[in-house]
Protein backbone atom coordinates (compact mmCIF):
# COMPACT_ATOMS: atom_id res chain seq x y z
CA UNK A 1 0.00 0.00 0.00
CA UNK A 2 1.37 3.65 -0.91
CA UNK A 3 2.51 5.48 2.18
CA UNK A 4 -0.15 7.97 3.67
CA UNK A 5 0.18 11.73 2.66
CA UNK A 6 1.61 14.18 5.20
CA UNK A 7 0.00 17.09 6.45
CA UNK A 8 0.88 19.95 8.16
CA UNK A 9 0.13 19.99 11.97
CA UNK A 10 -1.20 23.52 11.29
CA UNK A 11 -4.02 22.37 8.76
CA UNK A 12 -5.00 19.35 11.76
CA UNK A 13 -5.09 21.36 15.03
CA UNK A 14 -7.85 23.00 16.93
CA UNK A 15 -4.95 25.08 19.12
CA UNK A 16 -2.08 24.98 20.22
CA UNK A 17 -1.49 25.76 23.52
CA UNK A 18 1.65 27.26 24.00
CA UNK A 19 2.25 29.22 27.35
CA UNK A 20 6.21 29.01 27.46
CA UNK A 21 6.81 32.46 28.52
CA UNK A 22 4.68 32.56 31.51
CA UNK A 23 5.98 32.49 35.30
CA UNK A 24 3.99 32.80 38.47
CA UNK A 25 6.17 36.65 39.05
CA UNK A 26 4.75 37.86 35.73
CA UNK A 27 1.46 37.18 36.87
CA UNK A 28 1.99 38.46 40.09
CA UNK A 29 2.03 35.95 42.15
CA UNK A 30 4.61 32.73 43.82
CA UNK A 31 4.44 29.12 43.63
CA UNK A 32 2.40 28.03 46.24
CA UNK A 33 2.40 24.62 48.60
CA UNK A 34 -0.66 23.25 47.12
CA UNK A 35 -2.80 24.15 44.35
CA UNK A 36 -2.77 23.13 40.76
CA UNK A 37 0.27 21.73 39.51
CA UNK A 38 2.48 22.82 37.54
CA UNK A 39 4.04 19.97 34.95
CA UNK A 40 7.93 20.89 33.71
CA UNK A 41 9.41 18.77 31.08
CA UNK A 42 11.09 17.02 33.35
CA UNK A 43 7.87 15.30 33.75
CA UNK A 44 7.25 13.98 30.34
CA UNK A 45 9.43 11.00 29.82
CA UNK A 46 8.97 7.76 28.22
CA UNK A 47 5.36 8.45 26.40
CA UNK A 48 3.65 9.92 29.76
CA UNK A 49 3.40 12.22 32.38
CA UNK A 50 5.89 11.13 35.15
CA UNK A 51 4.42 13.15 37.81
CA UNK A 52 7.34 11.76 40.46
CA UNK A 53 10.36 12.72 38.11
CA UNK A 54 10.68 15.90 39.86
CA UNK A 55 9.85 17.77 42.84
CA UNK A 56 6.17 19.43 42.87
CA UNK A 57 5.23 22.87 42.28
CA UNK A 58 1.52 24.39 42.35
CA UNK A 59 -0.08 27.95 42.30
CA UNK A 60 -3.13 28.91 43.46
CA UNK A 61 -6.59 29.14 41.74
CA UNK A 62 -6.13 32.79 40.56
CA UNK A 63 -2.82 32.27 39.42
CA UNK A 64 -4.12 29.05 37.34
CA UNK A 65 -7.05 30.87 35.74
CA UNK A 66 -4.46 33.56 34.38
CA UNK A 67 -2.00 31.43 33.27
CA UNK A 68 -3.89 28.40 31.83
CA UNK A 69 -6.70 30.53 29.71
CA UNK A 70 -7.57 27.40 28.00
CA UNK A 71 -7.50 24.02 30.10
CA UNK A 72 -5.70 20.97 29.51
CA UNK A 73 -8.58 18.54 28.20
CA UNK A 74 -8.77 14.98 27.20
CA UNK A 75 -7.45 13.94 24.30
CA UNK A 76 -4.58 17.01 24.25
CA UNK A 77 -0.94 16.05 23.28
CA UNK A 78 2.23 17.41 25.41
CA UNK A 79 5.10 17.64 23.58
CA UNK A 80 8.36 19.42 25.00
CA UNK A 81 9.78 22.49 22.90
CA UNK A 82 13.76 21.30 24.31
CA UNK A 83 15.71 20.13 26.67
CA UNK A 84 15.06 17.68 25.45
CA UNK A 85 12.95 17.91 22.47
CA UNK A 86 10.49 16.16 20.97
CA UNK A 87 9.27 13.94 23.95
CA UNK A 88 5.18 13.39 24.06
CA UNK A 89 2.70 12.18 26.25
CA UNK A 90 -1.19 12.01 25.88
CA UNK A 91 -3.90 13.43 28.22
CA UNK A 92 -6.68 10.50 28.44
CA UNK A 93 -9.22 12.99 30.84
CA UNK A 94 -9.39 16.52 31.75
CA UNK A 95 -6.66 17.60 34.53
CA UNK A 96 -6.01 20.67 35.77
CA UNK A 97 -2.56 21.17 35.46
CA UNK A 98 -0.76 24.70 34.79
CA UNK A 99 1.70 23.78 31.30
CA UNK A 100 4.99 24.81 32.43
CA UNK A 101 7.71 25.96 30.51
CA UNK A 102 9.31 24.49 27.20
CA UNK A 103 6.16 22.52 26.72
CA UNK A 104 3.45 22.94 23.85
CA UNK A 105 -0.32 21.61 24.01
CA UNK A 106 -2.09 20.11 20.88
CA UNK A 107 -6.06 20.43 20.51
CA UNK A 108 -6.14 18.39 17.44
CA UNK A 109 -9.22 19.52 15.11
CA UNK A 110 -11.53 16.46 15.61
CA UNK A 111 -13.33 16.26 11.91
CA UNK A 112 -9.39 15.60 10.78
CA UNK A 113 -7.28 14.37 13.07
CA UNK A 114 -7.42 11.72 15.96
CA UNK A 115 -5.77 12.86 18.77
CA UNK A 116 -4.03 9.67 20.17
CA UNK A 117 -3.69 9.40 16.46
CA UNK A 118 -1.55 12.82 16.63
CA UNK A 119 0.33 11.12 19.68
CA UNK A 120 1.53 7.83 17.78
CA UNK A 121 2.36 9.76 14.36
CA UNK A 122 4.83 12.48 16.27
CA UNK A 123 6.51 9.75 17.47
CA UNK A 124 7.39 8.04 13.74
CA UNK A 125 11.04 8.65 12.13
CA UNK A 126 9.62 10.97 9.96
CA UNK A 127 8.11 13.47 11.93
CA UNK A 128 10.48 13.58 14.61
CA UNK A 129 13.29 14.47 11.76
CA UNK A 130 11.01 17.22 10.37
CA UNK A 131 10.37 18.31 13.83
CA UNK A 132 14.44 18.41 14.84
CA UNK A 133 15.25 19.85 11.54
CA UNK A 134 13.34 22.85 12.30
CA UNK A 135 14.97 23.20 16.08
CA UNK A 136 17.56 25.91 15.99
CA UNK A 137 19.47 27.22 19.13
CA UNK A 138 23.03 26.57 20.34
CA UNK A 139 22.80 26.16 23.96
CA UNK A 140 19.98 23.80 23.71
CA UNK A 141 18.08 22.82 20.61
CA UNK A 142 14.54 23.97 20.78
CA UNK A 143 11.24 24.56 18.56
CA UNK A 144 9.07 27.40 18.18
CA UNK A 145 5.19 27.54 17.72
CA UNK A 146 5.52 28.55 14.17
CA UNK A 147 7.97 26.02 13.02
CA UNK A 148 5.99 23.39 14.72
CA UNK A 149 2.77 24.42 12.97
CA UNK A 150 4.85 23.42 10.03
CA UNK A 151 5.95 20.42 11.06
CA UNK A 152 3.94 17.36 9.07
CA UNK A 153 2.64 13.72 10.26
CA UNK A 154 1.18 11.34 8.25
CA UNK A 155 -2.55 11.69 7.14
CA UNK A 156 -4.70 8.42 6.94
CA UNK A 157 -8.55 8.54 6.83
CA UNK A 158 -9.83 9.32 10.24
CA UNK A 159 -11.54 6.04 10.19
CA UNK A 160 -8.10 4.02 10.03
CA UNK A 161 -6.71 6.66 12.57
CA UNK A 162 -9.09 5.77 15.37
CA UNK A 163 -8.10 1.76 14.09
CA UNK A 164 -4.54 2.64 14.96
CA UNK A 165 -4.57 4.44 17.73
CA UNK A 166 -7.10 1.62 19.00
CA UNK A 167 -4.62 -1.10 18.21
CA UNK A 168 -1.72 0.52 19.94
CA UNK A 169 -3.42 2.33 22.67
CA UNK A 170 -4.42 -0.94 23.95
CA UNK A 171 -0.82 -2.14 24.01
CA UNK A 172 0.03 1.13 25.94
CA UNK A 173 -3.42 0.69 28.26
CA UNK A 174 -1.98 -2.73 29.52
CA UNK A 175 1.26 -1.43 29.88
CA UNK A 176 -0.10 0.96 31.98
CA UNK A 177 -2.38 -1.31 33.56
CA UNK A 178 0.91 -3.41 34.65
CA UNK A 179 2.67 -0.33 36.14
CA UNK A 180 0.09 0.34 38.50
CA UNK A 181 -0.29 -3.27 39.78
CA UNK A 182 3.54 -3.66 39.83
CA UNK A 183 3.37 -0.05 42.39
CA UNK A 184 0.50 -1.64 44.30
CA UNK A 185 1.91 -4.21 44.81
CA UNK A 186 5.48 -2.68 45.41
CA UNK A 187 3.61 -0.59 48.24
CA UNK A 188 2.60 -3.77 49.69
CA UNK A 189 5.73 -5.00 50.20
CA UNK A 190 6.89 -1.93 51.56
CA UNK A 191 3.97 -1.84 53.97
CA UNK A 192 5.06 -5.40 55.35
CA UNK A 193 8.69 -4.66 55.86
CA UNK A 194 7.92 -1.86 57.83
CA UNK A 195 5.01 -3.33 59.79
CA UNK A 196 7.82 -6.07 60.46
CA UNK A 197 11.21 -4.99 60.30
CA UNK A 198 10.58 -1.18 61.55
CA UNK A 199 7.27 -0.82 63.64
CA UNK A 200 7.63 -4.01 65.89
CA UNK A 201 11.42 -3.97 65.64
CA UNK A 202 12.90 -6.65 68.47
CA UNK A 203 15.16 -7.03 70.86
CA UNK A 204 18.15 -9.02 71.84
CA UNK A 205 15.92 -11.56 73.77
CA UNK A 206 13.77 -11.76 71.12
CA UNK A 207 16.71 -13.15 68.78
CA UNK A 208 17.55 -9.62 66.81
CA UNK A 209 20.73 -8.74 66.11
CA UNK A 210 22.71 -5.28 66.07
CA UNK A 211 25.34 -5.80 62.82
CA UNK A 212 26.15 -4.54 59.88
CA UNK A 213 25.13 -4.34 56.02
CA UNK A 214 28.38 -5.69 55.13
CA UNK A 215 27.33 -8.14 57.68
CA UNK A 216 24.30 -8.85 55.84
CA UNK A 217 25.72 -8.32 52.16
CA UNK A 218 29.31 -8.55 50.24
CA UNK A 219 29.66 -5.67 49.41
CA UNK A 220 31.35 -5.07 45.87
CA UNK A 221 31.68 -2.34 43.41
CA UNK A 222 32.16 -1.86 39.25
CA UNK A 223 34.13 -0.22 36.68
CA UNK A 224 34.01 0.25 33.44
CA UNK A 225 36.32 -1.30 30.69
CA UNK A 226 38.36 0.79 28.20
CA UNK A 227 35.36 2.23 25.91
CA UNK A 228 38.49 2.22 22.74
CA UNK A 229 38.62 -1.60 22.97
CA UNK A 230 36.01 -3.15 20.78
CA UNK A 231 36.69 -6.17 21.96
CA UNK A 232 35.18 -5.15 25.35
CA UNK A 233 31.60 -4.33 23.80
CA UNK A 234 28.59 -5.55 22.10
CA UNK A 235 28.82 -9.09 24.04
CA UNK A 236 26.07 -11.34 25.36
CA UNK A 237 26.31 -9.75 29.16
CA UNK A 238 24.47 -6.94 30.78
CA UNK A 239 26.77 -3.86 32.04
CA UNK A 240 24.51 -1.65 34.38
CA UNK A 241 25.17 2.03 34.88
CA UNK A 242 22.88 4.08 37.17
CA UNK A 243 21.27 5.50 33.96
CA UNK A 244 19.73 1.75 33.64
CA UNK A 245 18.15 2.37 37.31
CA UNK A 246 16.88 5.58 36.41
CA UNK A 247 14.44 4.91 33.59
CA UNK A 248 13.13 2.13 35.48
CA UNK A 249 9.80 1.94 36.36
CA UNK A 250 9.94 -0.75 39.08
CA UNK A 251 13.16 -1.83 40.75
CA UNK A 252 13.92 -4.81 38.72
CA UNK A 253 17.08 -4.79 36.37
CA UNK A 254 16.14 -7.33 33.59
CA UNK A 255 18.14 -5.39 30.60
CA UNK A 256 20.72 -2.75 30.20
CA UNK A 257 21.49 -0.42 27.57
CA UNK A 258 25.06 -1.87 26.84
CA UNK A 259 26.35 -5.22 26.86
CA UNK A 260 30.11 -6.59 27.45
CA UNK A 261 32.09 -9.66 26.28
CA UNK A 262 34.17 -12.15 28.02
CA UNK A 263 36.72 -10.12 27.76
CA UNK A 264 34.60 -7.04 28.85
CA UNK A 265 33.58 -8.88 31.88
CA UNK A 266 37.27 -9.78 32.62
CA UNK A 267 38.18 -6.09 33.16
CA UNK A 268 35.77 -5.95 36.35
CA UNK A 269 37.00 -7.46 39.25
CA UNK A 270 33.43 -7.93 40.64
CA UNK A 271 32.09 -9.60 37.41
CA UNK A 272 29.48 -10.89 36.95
CA UNK A 273 27.04 -10.47 39.57
CA UNK A 274 24.22 -12.90 40.15
CA UNK A 275 20.48 -12.24 40.28
CA UNK A 276 19.18 -11.67 43.58
CA UNK A 277 21.89 -8.89 44.04
CA UNK A 278 20.83 -5.38 45.32
CA UNK A 279 22.10 -2.46 43.57
CA UNK A 280 22.20 0.84 44.93
CA UNK A 281 24.00 4.11 43.11
CA UNK A 282 26.65 5.56 44.98
CA UNK A 283 26.96 9.06 43.01
CA UNK A 284 24.79 11.58 41.31
CA UNK A 285 22.81 10.68 42.72
CA UNK A 286 22.82 8.12 45.64
CA UNK A 287 19.83 6.04 45.81
CA UNK A 288 18.56 4.71 42.62
CA UNK A 289 17.64 1.03 43.51
CA UNK A 290 16.86 -2.19 41.91
CA UNK A 291 17.50 -5.95 42.60
CA UNK A 292 19.20 -7.88 39.74
CA UNK A 293 17.19 -11.17 37.87
CA UNK A 294 19.37 -11.70 35.32
CA UNK A 295 23.56 -12.23 35.91
CA UNK A 296 24.73 -8.49 35.16
CA UNK A 297 27.88 -6.44 36.07
CA UNK A 298 28.30 -2.74 37.04
CA UNK A 299 30.15 0.29 36.32
CA UNK A 300 31.73 2.00 39.43
CA UNK A 301 28.62 4.30 40.23
CA UNK A 302 27.47 1.60 42.52
CA UNK A 303 27.55 0.15 45.28
CA UNK A 304 26.43 -3.90 44.90
CA UNK A 305 24.86 -5.96 48.19
CA UNK A 306 25.37 -9.72 47.76
CA UNK A 307 23.33 -11.13 50.42
CA UNK A 308 25.38 -13.70 52.60
CA UNK A 309 23.85 -16.93 53.25
CA UNK A 310 20.04 -17.14 55.11
CA UNK A 311 20.18 -13.34 54.42
CA UNK A 312 17.04 -12.10 51.39
CA UNK A 313 17.98 -10.04 49.03
CA UNK A 314 14.66 -8.67 49.19
CA UNK A 315 15.04 -7.89 52.60
CA UNK A 316 18.33 -5.66 51.45
CA UNK A 317 16.48 -3.95 48.96
CA UNK A 318 14.02 -2.75 51.46
CA UNK A 319 15.90 -1.83 54.01
CA UNK A 320 18.11 0.27 51.87
CA UNK A 321 14.70 2.49 50.58
CA UNK A 322 13.50 2.57 54.09
CA UNK A 323 17.56 3.95 54.98
CA UNK A 324 17.91 6.22 53.00
CA UNK A 325 18.73 9.31 55.51
CA UNK A 326 21.18 6.91 57.24
CA UNK A 327 22.86 5.93 54.12
CA UNK A 328 22.97 9.40 52.43
CA UNK A 329 24.27 10.97 56.42
CA UNK A 330 27.86 8.83 55.30
CA UNK A 331 28.05 10.73 51.76
CA UNK A 332 30.41 13.18 50.81
CA UNK A 333 32.28 15.10 48.45
CA UNK A 334 32.89 18.86 47.16
CA UNK A 335 31.51 18.67 43.43
CA UNK A 336 28.54 15.82 44.28
CA UNK A 337 27.68 13.60 47.14
CA UNK A 338 29.36 9.88 47.09
CA UNK A 339 28.83 7.45 49.11
CA UNK A 340 32.00 4.75 49.00
CA UNK A 341 31.65 1.15 49.79
CA UNK A 342 34.25 1.70 53.09
CA UNK A 343 31.82 4.04 54.26
CA UNK A 344 28.36 1.95 53.53
CA UNK A 345 30.12 -1.31 55.08
CA UNK A 346 29.80 0.05 58.61
CA UNK A 347 26.32 1.30 58.68
CA UNK A 348 24.21 -0.46 61.47
CA UNK A 349 21.19 -2.83 60.91
CA UNK A 350 18.70 -4.32 63.51
CA UNK A 351 18.81 -7.81 61.80
CA UNK A 352 15.59 -9.58 62.48
CA UNK A 353 16.42 -13.71 63.19
CA UNK A 354 16.85 -16.37 60.84
CA UNK A 355 13.21 -17.36 61.11
CA UNK A 356 11.75 -14.07 60.71
CA UNK A 357 13.97 -13.24 57.83
CA UNK A 358 12.75 -16.43 56.37
CA UNK A 359 9.12 -16.16 56.51
CA UNK A 360 9.01 -12.69 55.23
CA UNK A 361 10.69 -13.71 52.44
CA UNK A 362 8.14 -16.30 51.84
CA UNK A 363 5.71 -14.16 52.01
CA UNK A 364 7.37 -11.39 49.97
CA UNK A 365 8.39 -12.99 47.21
CA UNK A 366 5.19 -13.82 45.22
CA UNK A 367 4.62 -10.40 44.97
CA UNK A 368 7.99 -9.80 43.99
CA UNK A 369 7.43 -12.28 41.24
CA UNK A 370 4.99 -10.78 40.29
CA UNK A 371 5.98 -7.84 39.88
CA UNK A 372 8.98 -9.60 37.79
CA UNK A 373 6.21 -11.04 35.71
CA UNK A 374 4.61 -8.08 35.30
CA UNK A 375 7.80 -5.98 34.07
CA UNK A 376 8.39 -9.04 31.56
CA UNK A 377 4.65 -8.99 30.24
CA UNK A 378 5.99 -4.86 29.83
CA UNK A 379 8.88 -5.44 28.05
CA UNK A 380 6.93 -7.58 25.73
CA UNK A 381 4.02 -5.56 24.96
CA UNK A 382 6.30 -2.38 24.59
CA UNK A 383 8.22 -4.56 21.32
CA UNK A 384 5.30 -5.64 19.92
CA UNK A 385 3.84 -1.79 19.91
CA UNK A 386 6.81 -0.03 18.74
CA UNK A 387 7.35 -2.71 16.06
CA UNK A 388 3.90 -2.18 14.85
CA UNK A 389 3.94 1.74 15.26
CA UNK A 390 6.18 2.56 12.15
CA UNK A 391 4.60 -0.32 10.28
CA UNK A 392 1.06 1.30 11.06
CA UNK A 393 1.71 4.83 10.39
CA UNK A 394 3.34 4.53 6.97
CA UNK A 395 0.43 2.63 5.48
CA UNK A 396 2.13 -0.70 5.14
CA UNK A 397 -0.05 -2.30 7.73
CA UNK A 398 -3.84 -1.85 8.08
CA UNK A 399 -5.42 -2.35 11.05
Amino acid sequence: MDEWPLVAIDDLVEDIIDRRGVTPIKLGSNFTPAGHRVISAKLVKGGAIDLAADEPRYVDERTYARWMRSPLRADDVILTSEAPLGEVAYLGSDVDWVLGQRLFAMRSDKRRLHGRFLYYALQTDPSRSDLHSRATGTTAQGVRQTELRRVRIPLPPLTEQRRIAGILGALDDKIELNRRLSEALEATARALFRSRFVAEAGTEADGWRACTIGDLAEIVGGSTPSTTEPRFWNGSHYWATPKDLAGLKTPVVLRTERMLTDAGIGQISSGLLPPGTVLMSSRAPIGYLAITEVPVAINQGFIAMKPRPGVSGLFLLLWAASSQDQILSRANGSTFLEISKSSFRPIEVLAPPADAMASFDRVVRPIHERVVANERQIGVLAAIRDALLPRLLSGELTP
